[in-house]
This record gives C-alpha cells, sequence and structure tokens, in this order.
C-alpha cells in the first residue's frame, strides 16, 4: 500500500472514530449539564477528572509513546525485538501505575480537603479505577500507532466511547449522580482496554520470539521516555492544571464554565487529530529513509488543510459563542461564552500542534519539544496564579491560549529544522485561506443577529459552511476531484 493510501486509509478510519466519539462525548456532556448534574455538580466532576489526569502522567512516564516511536523504528529493522519491547514497557508502566495508585490513595482525603468539597471524597474513592483502566487504555491506542494499526486505534476509541456513554446514562438514570458519572467514564476505558488487549495479543503472535535481545534496548526505552513525560507534563500544565486553578481559587461553577468551552474547543478537533496521528509515525520513516524532501511535503500539505478547516473555524467561534452556549448548554451556562472566544485562538493553534507534535517525537526531537512545552507550561502556571485570582475565569483561557501559541511556534521551528520545508508556498495558503476565512465571516455577520435558538444556529452554520465550501472550491483551493479519489 503506497505511503498516500495509508495515510488516506488511517485518516478516514479516525476520523470517523472521531466523529463517533466527539458525538458520544457530546451526549455526555449535554445529559449531564442538561438533565442529570446543575453546574456545580459538574464542576466536582471536571475537577476530579483533572486531578485523576496529573495521576496518570506520572503514572506513566511517557512509556506508552516511547515504545510507539521503538515499535515503528523496530518492525521494519529488527522485528525479533517487538515482543521484548511491549513485554519490557509494560513492566515499566506496571511498577509507576502501582506506585502512583498507593499514594494517590494515601493523598486522596487531603487533596479533598484542600478544595474544602467533601463531595470529591466519594469520587477519589473509585478514582483507582479511573486511573488504571485510562492508563492502559491509552497504551493500546498509541501501541496500535507505532504498529501502523490506526485502524485498530480507531475501534478502541469508538468501543470506548459508546461504553462510556451507555453506562454513564444507566448510573446516572438510576440516581448514582456524579459518582454514577464517573463510574461510567470507568466502564468505558475498560470496555476499551478488553477489546484492545485481545488484538495486541494477536498483532504480537505475528512477530517471533526471541532470546537475542539488542544491549541497551530497554535502558534506550526508558530513557527516551523521560523527555516524553516532561513534554507531557507540559501538556497537563495546559489542559488540566488550569482546571484545578480554577476550582480552587473560584468555585466548582467557574470550574464548569471553563470546562464547557475547552470540550468545545475540542469538539472542533477531530479532523485535526486524525491527520496527526495518522501521518506522524510516516515521519520517522521519512527521516530513517533520508527522504526529508517528500517528509516536508507532507508536512506542508497537512498544515494547509488545517489552515483551511480552522481560520474560518475561528471566526465562527467568536461570532456564535453566546448564542451558540444559550442553545445548546442553556442560560445556566452563559458564563463559559466568553471563555470559549478566548479559546478559538486555543483551537488554532491546538489544531496547528496536532500534525507537529507527535510528529516530532518520530522525528527523535522530543528532548527538544519537551524543554519548549516544559517552559511554556511553567510559564501558563505562573500567568494563571496571575490572571485567575484577578481577572476570573477568562484570564484562565488567555493565559493558556497566549502560552499555547508559543510553544506551537516553537515546535514549528523544530519542524523547519528537520525538514526542508517551502515558506513561499505556506505564505501563500495562508493568504487564500484568510481571504477563504474572511467571505465566511461577513456571511456569518449579516445573519447573526437572526440566531435565536438551536435551530436557526444550526442553519447560519451551515449557510458559513456553504459559504465556506463555495469559496474553497470556485478559487481552486480544495480539489473536488481529489477529494472523491481519496474518499
Amino acid at each position: 500500500m503506497s505511503l498516500t493510501n495509508r495515510i488516506a486509509r488511517g485518516v478516514k478510519a479516525t476520523f470517523a472514530a472521531e466523529i463517533i466519539r466527539l458525538g458520544a462525548q457530546a451526549a455526555i456532556i449535554l445529559l449531564l449539564t442538561r438533565v442529570f448534574l446543575d453546574p456545580e455538580g459538574y464542576g466536582l466532576l471536571r475537577i476530579a477528572i483533572a486531578v485523576f489526569a496529573i495521576v496518570t502522567l506520572v503514572g506513566t512516564l511517557g512509556i506508552p509513546k516511547s515504545v510507539a516511536k521503538f515499535i515503528a523504528e523496530y518492525r521494519e529493522r529488527d522485528e525479533r525485538q517487538v515482543r521484548y519491547l511491549i513485554w519490557r514497557s509494560l513492566a515499566y508502566l506496571a511498577v509507576t501505575l502501582g506506585t502512583v495508585c498507593l499514594l494517590f490513595l494515601f493523598l486522596s482525603d487531603t487533596i479533598a480537603a484542600r478544595y474544602g468539597e467533601p463531595a470529591l471524597v466519594p469520587l477519589f474513592a473509585i478514582g483507582v479505577g479511573y486511573i488504571v483502566f485510562k492508563v492502559l487504555n491509552g497504551y493500546l491506542v498509541i501501541a496500535f500507532q507505532g504498529f501502523g494499526r490506526v485502524p485498530l486505534t480507531a475501534a478502541v476509541k469508538t468501543i470506548t466511547s459508546v461504553g462510556q456513554l451507555t453506562a454513564i446514562t444507566l448510573f446516572v438514570a438510576l440516581g448514582f449522580g456524579v459518582v454514577g458519572a464517573l463510574g461510567g467514564f470507568i466502564v468505558g476505558y475498560a470496555l476499551g482496554v478488553a477489546f484492545g488487549t485481545l488484538f495486541l495479543v494477536r498483532i504480537l503472535a505475528q512477530y517471533p520470539a526471541t532470546d537475542e535481545r539488542e544491549s541497551g534496548l530497554s535502558r534506550r526505552l526508558f530513557e527516551y521516555s523521560l523527555p516524553l513525560t516532561a513534554s507531557q507534563s507540559g501538556n497537563i500544565l495546559y489542559k488540566r492544571v488550569d482546571t484545578l486553578m480554577v476550582g480552587f481559587f473560584l468555585t466548582p461553577v467557574a470550574a464548569a464554565f471553563y470546562e464547557i468551552a475547552k470540550q468545545v474547543a475540542d469538539f472542533v478537533m477531530a479532523p485535526a487529530d486524525s491527520l496527526g496521528f495518522t501521518v506522524a509515525p510516516t515521519f520517522g520513516e521519512h527521516k530513517s529513509g533520508d527522504k526529508l524532501e517528500a517528509g516536508a511535503r507532507v508536512y506542508e500539505q497537512s498544515l494547509e488543510y488545517v489552515l483551511l478547516l480552522y481560520l474560518p473555524a475561528i471566526a465562527g467561534i467568536v461570532l456564535l459563542a453566546e448564542p451558540g452556549i444559550r442553545a445548546i448548554f442553556g442560560p445556566d451556562y452563559l458564563g463559559a461564552a466568553p471563555v470559549l472566544q478566548v479559546f478559538s485562538v486555543f483551537v488554532l493553534f491546538q489544531a496547528i500542534d496536532k500534525i507537529t507534535n507527535d510528529s516530532l517525537d518520530y522525528l527523535g526531537r522530543a528532548t527538544e519539544r519537551a524543554i519548549g512545552k516544559g517552559v511554556t507550561g511553567i510559564l501558563n502556571f505562573l500567568l494563571n496564579l496571575t490572571l485567575i485570582p484577578t481577572v476570573g475565569v477568562v484570564g484562565a483561557a488567555v493565559s493558556t491560549s497566549l502560552c499555547f501559541a508559543l510553544m506551537v511556534c516553537y515546535n514549528v521551528y523544530l519542524m523547519n529544522t528537520e525538514l526542508p520545508l517551502s515558506w513561499n508556498r505556506i505564505g501563500r495558503s495562508i493568504t487564500h485561506t484568510a481571504a477563504i476565512a474572511a467571505a465566511m465571516t461577513a456571511a456569518v455577520v449579516v445573519l447573526q443577529p437572526f440566531v435565536s435558538g438551536l435551530v436557526s444556529l444550526l442553519a447560519v452554520v451551515a449557510v458559513g459552511v456553504a459559504v465556506w465550501g463555495t469559496v474553497s472550491v470556485a478559487s481552486g483551493v480544495i480539489d473536488v476531484g481529489e477529494i472523491r479519489a481519496q474518499l
């Protein structure tokens, strides 16, 4: 199978899984916010999940991404080492995960007391289950990426999402409240682990067993996980610590507003996430095969697609944030609208990061990427300390968006040092896309006053998409024949 067809197949599989996942997550959010939980209950749930995210970071130490990188390398170079890589990485994971789970059990009551929220105690009581199954679920998803089995990652994500929606609906409908919602997340992750484990065993059966273990491989596997841990720490500083700080300095209701805005921003990441997850391993192949020109063209084209989608998207988010929040989540969550408008900047740079972040790992630049993410993550933390108590929840969004933009610019610079990128081509793409975004924005501005509910909101969005598509095709930026061929 050619590289182009492999990328197209992977993008289609992961995008389909993302659509299902996002549909399930949307249903979960709407059920919890509009039917079963008030803003305070939803905020408590998101604070607990943010705490678990920090624990899972320490429990993984970058091991899943490290083993995926080595699998992608050794399945081409020396497939006899593949089984050893999997078993050694699982051994490392068992030690780190077991240690952090014990520490969490010991400290959970203290953490709840620090927040002054007794309602966190029952959530922390079942938190170990969430931590264990989420870590194992993530390990399988990333390992399948390393094996080049992107459709299997899509399958694990789909089973997890559908399982979570089903279990959460059942548990909360039975009256278990916030605890039932968290229990539903755990059940979904566990179902994904069961399915993924079955296929991992089948994949490993295709690789030969050997006692000839490459000297130093285990050490290199662990050493490469360390910069990945630092990088993921920066990611946590961007995506979880801010929620914890909002909940700590303000209220669970403010945390609910902040999380609603972030989740809406995450919903529009599906195309970029699918593209980035699929193309990332190919950069390692290009580098090992000394095909840097081809790698540069793949990255440039990926960047063109991302800008074409997301420059217009952020304009729509800014214009329709308030009527959108009112129509979808209800007036109780209108406090999330200004946060979402600020997060439009975060959306654009996160989309660029989706095709850049993991790609640097496969190019062997995890250490430099970790430094950039760590520095800007610390800056984000310090800005949050200043802005949240003074500006409020919008201050957290300003800090996150600004620091994340700085980090992504640095990552693009690193890509430029690895690949011979054509900035003339990228510049032309930005110019064309900005013109298309301006045309779409004009149409939405004219229709914005007519938004009065969900139906009219969807109608305005549909008109905006139609204008975007028409101008994109008419200007030649989108080749309909090429898209039809890939589909």
